[in-house]
């Protein structure tokens, strides 16, 4: 595998994150050998996460007054795509984990809490972030209900105020770590008697796995990130109380259109995805893969022309993605969120070219499972699918604000259902 050095100018970069990712590349070939058998078995990668776990990669992101790292938005991201170059499924669902964090460090920072909001944020962060910093506790977070467009309408799981707190009842789809987590980040919308579900309605719970009425249903047997084992969730009058809010109501809804960089960290793990297609493939060509005769194939010019396409692509993809991740800020300019949704579809779609690429490039045998690029190349399928950010989605975005002014998007007609209640909103509009 390439060093990460190999493609960061890593001059500007803090030692407390150059030290995290020597770490990963540490880890990184343990987690690349346990690799096939995950994917094999669709089984958690249990050991990975002890390991990440024992190296304090948990909390990453938690704030250093609470005993974390502090990691900005950009140093996580490089640490989830090195994560991703040995193991798509774990850098997959170490996102879910380190995003429940994320949100319960960003958002509390937003300029426009009120002080009601800002002093129950406060109580949250004290509850939650302990679990993790000195629990070790790991955190899921399942949105998508399947067949419903969350960021098209409210959350249909639903909450309703009870005596000492509320009771949920709804369904997640894919939820990531079905089994292997302590808590799951659960998001739904509170209803009122006589009132429809509205998104400024939408709350999150930290739900311990344990909790009466809750269920993992279903089977998991995907095409792709098998590893990830997400299975169904069923919340059946769960009850929840004060102490499991993972934010103040009506906050969540503001992360989509006010702190949009947020929502694209399952881009890592496919950036790491795309690195180890290449890296596969250049050594492949040497004649170095372990189990594999030593022939040189550097010497055709179709394959070392290939190989430049793909690091072409791939510089390309990184370039705009670490500029994106580097942007991101709450209350972004137009510009910056327009590259990054440009970023979020360079790197799910471009995954996939490097992988298709890389399999033409080095011939029948790198079909075969023995070998891990048929794993990449079907881990690479997956990403241009995932909510909130799809590549249509994306496409969707970005062409709704190249060829409309932003107080036109609303208006603007449309024959479906459309995702914009997600979409990014100038600050004035959305404070």
């Amino acid at each position: 595998m390439s060093s990460f050095e190999d493609y960061y100018d890593t001059s500007g970069f803090r030692d407390g994150h150059l030290d995290l990712l020597r770490r990963i590349e540490e880890l990184g070939p343990r987690f690349a050998t346990r690799a096939a058998e995950v994917d094999r078995a669709a089984a958690f990668p249990t050991e990975n996460y002890r390991e990440l776990a024992e190296n304090g990669f948990l909390k990453l992101v938690i704030p250093e007054d609470y005993g974390g790292y502090g990691l900005s938005l950009f140093e996580y991201a490089t640490i989830g795509a090195e994560i991703g170059k040995y193991c798509g499924a774990t850098a997959l669902t170490f996102n879910m984990h380190t995003s429940s964090m994320l949100w319960l460090r960003f958002m509390y920072e937003m300029p426009n809490l009120t002080p009601e909001e800002k002093q129950a944020f406060a109580r949250m962060r004290d509850i939650q972030f302990p679990k993790v910093v000195e629990g070790g506790a790991i955190f899921s977070q399942p949105i998508s209900e399947g067949g419903v467009n969350w960021t098209s309408e409210p959350i249909k799981t639903n909450c309703r105020k009870v005596d000492g707190g509320w009771v949920i009842n709804g369904f997640k789809k894919f939820a990531s770590l079905a089994g292997h987590c302590d808590y799951y980040s659960i998001v739904c919308t509170e209803h009122f008697e006589g009132v429809a579900p509205r998104h400024e309605d939408t709350m999150d719970f930290a739900v311990h796995k344990d909790s009466p009425g809750l269920k993992i249903v279903g089977e998991w047997d995907p095409m792709g990130m098998r590893g990830t084992t997400s299975l169904d969730l069923v919340l059946e009058d769960v009850f929840v109380s004060e102490d499991d809010l993972m934010m103040p109501a009506g906050v969540f809804p503001k992360t989509l259109p006010q702190w949009p960089a947020m929502m694209a960290t399952l881009t890592p793990a496919y950036m790491g995805v795309a690195q180890s297609a290449y890296d596969f493939t250049v050594k492949y060509l040497r004649g170095e893969v372990e189990g594999q005769p030593p022939i040189d194939r550097r010497v055709y010019p179709t394959k070392r022309a290939a190989v430049a396409r793909m690091f072409q692509r791939l510089a390309e993809m990184r370039a705009l993605w670490t500029t994106a991740f580097r942007e991101a800020r709450p209350f972004p300019a137009k510009a910056e969120v327009m590259r990054l949704y440009a970023a979020q579809y360079a790197v799910m779609e471009g995954v996939q070219e490097l992988a298709a690429l890389a399999i033409r490039t080095c011939g029948g045998q790198s079909m075969l499972k023995s070998l891990p690029l048929e794993r990449i190349y079907r881990d690479s399928r997956c990403g241009a699918l995932m909510l909130p950010y799809t590549s249509e989605i994306m496409e969707d975005y970005l062409s709704m604000m190249t060829v409309y002014d932003m107080d036109e998007v609303d208006s603007a007609p449309a024959d479906t259902v459309s995702a914009r209640v997600s979409m990014w909103r100038p600050a004035s509009d959305a404070a």
